[in-house]
């Protein structure tokens, strides 16, 4: 796991490696299309198909100034990078504006998967207000601000969410455990009609009470901010019709 937080921060993942030069990167290429040009493989396989289009944009990545550029997050002023937190969520966060900014399409960022994310399966109380809580506070904060001031959140859906909602009675070891009822889903840009909540829980948290929702409501929204109906249907690779959502944009939000 690499940490934006490090002040030696560096995806080596997403460089050539040393001594690879961008001569010998596009002399592997040429060798790769003449081998692919003596193989039938391609033609036989529906699995395979795509695979060069996939190989030129991996090299692309690895090969472009503008990836770089994007991870350099020594760019950004340090009162900016103390708004988004000096930890390694905050960074995180930031590092997402900065490949939206580049235009990347998706980003997906992960509370430090190796702290435990959100599982507070133990000592959730001391756990949420000592990190949790206030690292996503000023992360997402300042990531909607910073989107706003840049001309970047109309454009931008930004969506926060866990797998599980929380059990709404405390276990044994002071901890909540996983409880699929009932969750809690933030969505801001991206035409979103954001400054309202929408549907509420029961007074233990436990089940919906006003406005229930399904998952694929919740999917179906966020195709709709995309840009794509709901009831959209593609065709995967095998010929089979597959609809994107099986649910119903929320109308309040969209």
């Amino acid at each position: 796991m690499h940490d934006p937080n490090s002040p030696h921060f560096n995806v080596e993942e997403l460089s050539l490696p040393p001594g690879v030069d961008g001569r010998r990167v596009a002399h592997r290429q040429e060798v790769l299309r003449a081998l692919d040009a003596r193989s039938r493989l391609a033609d036989r396989l529906a699995t395979v198909k795509g695979m060069t289009e996939y190989q030129t944009r991996a090299v692309d990545l690895l090969t472009s100034p503008a990836t770089k550029k994007a991870l350099a997050l020594h760019e950004e002023s340090p009162k900016l990078r103390d708004r988004y937190g000096r930890n390694a969520y905050g960074q995180s966060v930031l590092l997402a504006r900065r490949l939206v900014e580049a235009g990347v399409r998706f980003v997906t960022v992960y509370y430090s998967p190796g702290i435990g994310g959100w599982d507070t399966h133990k000592d959730n109380f001391s756990i949420l207000k000592t990190s949790r809580l206030p690292h996503t506070d000023h992360a997402v904060s300042a990531l909607l601000e910073d989107l706003n001031d840049r001309g970047l959140l109309q454009e931008t859906l930004v969506y926060w969410t866990g797998d599980f909602g929380r059990t709404p009675k405390v276990n044994k070891e002071a901890g909540r455990d996983h409880w699929p009822p009932c969750q809690t889903v933030l969505m801001a840009g991206g035409g979103i009609r954001g400054g309202q909540v929408y549907g509420s829980s029961d007074p233990s948290g436990a089940f919906p009470q006003d406005h229930p929702l399904r998952p694929d409501d919740i999917t179906a929204t966020v195709f709709q901010a995309l840009g794509l109906q709901p009831e959209t249907t593609i065709i995967d690779q095998l010929g089979r019709p597959m609809p994107i959502s099986a649910g119903k944009a929320i109308a309040a939000l969209t």
